[in-house]
């Protein structure tokens, strides 16, 4: 073995014992004929010492930070007087008999316990980054908050079901990114922006309660603080109505705060219409946190179910266009119809949105004519999903919780990007993989594409235009 312990396995009753140790080199501290040495694993982090006589001393003279060694040696009390009561480990040490190194670190680009380090800088150097304790205990406490959520939803009878990263292009918002087929020539998959349409499927298939912790893809314009992947909570219930899904979706919050935060969250939450919410906050996000709960939680409800969009000269969905309409309001005026729609804000954020579906393939194409979505096209886009709706579909509805955005929210964070082990940029790229780069001619070759890009500048003239 390696190791025969992690680091914070390790306490006074361990005092005598002969043990391995592996990790990083944490801090070295040099003085004369003896160097102490901090250790550091993902569990803990613990004081070694190595003099003189020991045959590796010299070995470890040479040590630099953030290497990465193992050492043997016994686990002695610290002298009295030098033990470090901020550290778990603070009142033993080991006294080294021997080190390996695995790998001896270069001069550091940064220091990963600094603060303050450009933003660029940490995450071309992610590897680096995510041994910082900041950086440790987010992505370890995202860990916990996946496994509260999984564990809730199996407790109330759930079945996670994974769906097709390859998809189909569908009008759902955003611009989807696409994926050529090597196979058929011109014709492209595309990332899901949601998995709506088979948790819809799953559904009609007779599969309850659906859950996934899914991965998304939007290619949207650049926000400061959005990601073009990211993952959500993606809940699917049959037979329900709306207040089934708040209230199993409440239940579910108020167990995940006190499993990873020990926090108790009031329930139920606060519940605003659409209109309420506009007139009182000007906003259907509306932050009702005061100095006293740390975290305010509220329902916006009935959302219009369409919105006009000026320049396209036509109507929109608000949410998408799956979600139910308000018959009663349906039957009046479709254009102005509310929807059976709902949100869910957490300190003025939306960190979720759903809906009850539509489950009747007349509503559907209804709200297809609205759309100005064709039957042709309806067909091309959705005509399994509305096919699938006229064999015994049961009502059903759902919702998709922002995962990386709870988790910013629940550990106090300025950018979800600090809860992402490997996020994109500002600018939506990858600066530590150097992604999205080119590809060579033959990999174009062979899915069918041809680039048409304007040639390059010469770098003179792009530097004369730089100085006008």
């Amino acid at each position: 073995m390696l190791r025969t312990h992690k680091i914070n396995e390790l306490n006074e009753s361990s005092v005598g014992k002969k043990v391995k140790l592996c990790g990083w080199v944490d801090t070295i501290r040099e003085h004369g004929k003896i160097i102490f040495i901090d250790l550091r694993d993902r569990y803990g982090k613990l004081q070694v010492v190595v003099s003189s006589d020991s045959k590796d001393f010299e070995k470890a003279k040479k040590l630099t930070k953030e290497s990465c060694i193992s050492i043997e040696g016994e686990v002695r009390k610290r002298p009295k007087g030098t033990e470090n009561t901020e550290l778990p480990t603070g009142k033993i040490e080991v006294y080294i008999s021997k080190i390996e190194v695995f790998n001896l670190c270069p001069p550091l680009p940064f220091d990963i316990h600094e603060k303050g380090v450009s933003e660029d800088v940490r995450l071309r150097y992610r590897f680096l980054d995510l041994r910082g304790e900041r950086m440790q205990k987010n992505i370890i406490k995202r860990n916990e908050i996946l496994n509260a959520v999984r564990n809730f939803f199996y407790k109330e009878g759930f079945i996670e079901i994974e769906t097709p990263v390859l998809a189909k292009s569908t009008p759902e918002g955003a611009r989807d990114y696409l994926v050529p087929s090597r196979n058929f020539p011109g014709k492209f998959y595309a990332l899901p922006q949601s998995p709506q349409l088979f948790k819809q499927i799953s559904q009609v298939a007779g599969f309850d309660r659906y859950i996934q912790i899914a991965r998304c893809f939007r290619d949207e314009d650049l926000r400061a603080d959005r990601q073009p992947e990211f993952t959500q909570v993606d809940v699917e219930m049959s037979f329900i109505e709306q207040d089934d899904i708040i209230n199993i979706i409440e239940k579910m919050l108020k167990y995940v705060f006190k499993e990873v935060l020990n926090y108790d969250i009031k329930i139920p939450f606060k519940r605003l219409s659409y209109e309420e919410a506009m007139k009182k906050y000007k906003n259907d996000k509306p932050d009702l946190k005061t100095a006293e709960e740390k975290f305010a939680f509220c329902w916006v409800v009935d959302f219009p179910l369409f919105e006009y969009n000026e320049e396209e000269k036509k109507y929109n969905s608000v949410h998408h266009p799956f979600t139910m309409p308000n018959m009663e309001d349906f039957k009046k005026n479709k254009e102005k119809a509310r929807s059976l729609a709902y949100d869910v804000v957490l300190n003025g954020v939306e960190i979720g949105g759903g809906s009850i579906r539509i489950h009747n393939s007349e509503i559907q194409q209804q709200i297809f004519d609205v759309l100005k979505i064709s039957k042709k096209e309806s067909q091309e886009k959705f005509g399994f999903l509305l096919e699938a709706l006229k064999f015994g579909a049961p009502p059903h509805g759902g919702i998709a919780l922002g995962l990386d955005r709870i988790a910013q929210l629940m550990l106090d964070e300025e950018s979800i990007r600090e809860v992402l082990a490997f996020p994109k940029n500002k600018e939506a790229r990858d600066i530590m993989l150097d992604s999205p780069s080119d590809v060579s001619e033959k990999q174009l070759k062979e899915i069918h594409i041809q680039l048409n890009l304007p040639k390059k500048e010469n770098f003179k003239t792009a530097k004369k235009k730089l100085k006008k």
